[in-house]
């Protein structure tokens, strides 16, 4: 009786239609390759992703736009030199002697073909990174030290301030008569140009670390050396790249008035010879020639720069 009733329990228990065997090789392959499949989709939606992100960096609809704005704005200021040029414009500014654009890029394309016009811009980018390099260095190793030191601002910023101000072209009789050879004399007016705008932006970005920062790296057992290196630093990082992109636009200002010592070789020797033989078109051939290379100069500062601020993109 009881043996009869423990079937018919074990029967209730089981639900209609569970009466099949299970197969547990088959069961493993079907589980197998639907794992399969969905490791196949999550390959293919993060390479969809990726190249989603890649068209939204290179094609991103604002970017177009500005590009596009840029270009116009460029055709337009194009225009109105072909224009004022051509009808000699007398209003206020004369264009009546100013070159057409069409003149100046046949000059252009007569100096791209010209080894002595590539020896000038090659001699003038070798002097901006020896003077800009030497200005980096001791632009962020003095800004820091002003910044962080109450005795090295009281003996150093009035120097700062008296010799900020001093254009290029006045450090040009100084320079010949402290530095024994022309090159020299080039590179160190080059030099001073990028220097200031360095540290004067260390210095702001040192002082504008959060103190509370600083307060809690103390309270952690932090010593001076890692506040420097893992607070102020960063928290510097900022002004530090501003400074060295705005010294970069500057050396290259100065470099232009330092070449006019040299009677040799220089994208502004170049510019300033053309202006003493009025050679009207190579005088506009060397300013966009140095507009061009002091922009692209800027932009590779800023480009080495970004890696270091990816943290400020993440805080916004």
């Amino acid at each position: 009786m009881s043996t009869l009733l423990s079937d018919k329990a074990i029967s209730m228990d089981i639900p209609e239609g569970c009466d099949r065997s299970v197969d547990p090789v088959k069961d493993g392959s079907e589980i197998s390759n639907d794992s399969g499949q969905a490791r196949e989709s999550a390959i293919e939606n993060k390479s969809d992703s990726r190249l989603n992100d890649l068209f939204l960096r290179y094609f991103n609809p604002d970017k177009i736009k500005m590009v596009g704005i840029g270009s116009v704005s460029v055709i337009a200021g194009v225009l109105i030199w072909h224009y004022a040029t051509k009808y000699n414009f007398n209003y206020f500014i004369n264009f009546e002697n100013v070159p057409s654009p069409g003149t100046v890029g046949s000059a252009f394309f007569v100096h791209g073909a010209d080894s002595e016009f590539h020896t000038h811009i090659q001699v003038s980018i070798k002097r901006i990174l020896i003077a800009y390099s030497l200005a980096v260095i001791l632009g962020i190793v003095i800004g820091v030290m002003v910044g962080r030191s109450r005795s090295a601002r009281a003996a150093v910023l009035p120097y700062i301030e008296v010799l900020r101000p001093i254009p290029a072209v006045a450090w040009i009789p100084l320079a010949i008569l402290m530095w024994p050879t022309e090159e020299s004399s080039i590179i160190y007016i080059t030099f001073l140009g990028a220097l200031f705008p360095i540290i004067l932006n260390t210095v702001h970005g040192v002082e504008q670390t959060p103190k509370v920062l600083v307060r809690a790296a103390l309270s952690l057992g932090a010593t001076r050396l890692d506040i420097f290196w893992h607070v102020v630093l960063p928290a510097a990082l900022p002004s530090i790249a501003a400074g060295l992109a705005i010294g970069m636009g500057v050396s290259w200002f100065s470099l232009l008035a330092g070449e006019i010592i040299s009677g040799q070789y220089g994208i502004g020797y170049f510019t300033w010879n053309a202006y003493s033989l009025i050679n009207y078109p190579d005088i506009i051939v060397g300013m966009l020639v140095i507009g061009g290379l002091g922009s692209l100069s800027t932009y590779l500062v800023r480009l080495a720069m970004a890696p270091s601020l990816r943290w400020k993109k993440t805080t916004h």
